[in-house]
């Protein structure tokens, strides 16, 4: 137990000035000015556009019959859940 402390303590120290070391090492980037950033901005944007897959006219109406089908089963099942409480509504309070 004695022999850990020391290597403790001083495992502490080194951290420490591994720590102030690497605050000053490390200084904040300079700043862009805005018309910069926006120009930054525009071209990551653009980079990112580019990575886009665009599906194909088959899988675009594929999608579009999954979403509408899936709206419809939702709205169903709002429905049946809205008259059932609109019902037992006017059973309890009736």
């Amino acid at each position: 137990m004695s022999e850990t402390a020391p290597t403790a303590a001083s495992d502490a120290g080194d951290s420490a000035s591994r720590t102030s070391s690497a605050r000053t090492a490390r200084k904040a980037p300079a700043r862009r000015g805005l018309f910069a950033r926006i120009a930054l901005f525009w071209r990551q944007v653009v980079a990112e556009l580019k990575k886009v897959v665009r599906p194909t006219r088959s899988e675009l109406v594929t999608y579009t019959g999954v979403v509408l089908v899936f709206v419809a089963v939702i709205m169903a099942f709002v429905t049946v859940v809205d008259l059932g409480v609109g019902k037992l509504t006017f059973w309890v309070f009736g």
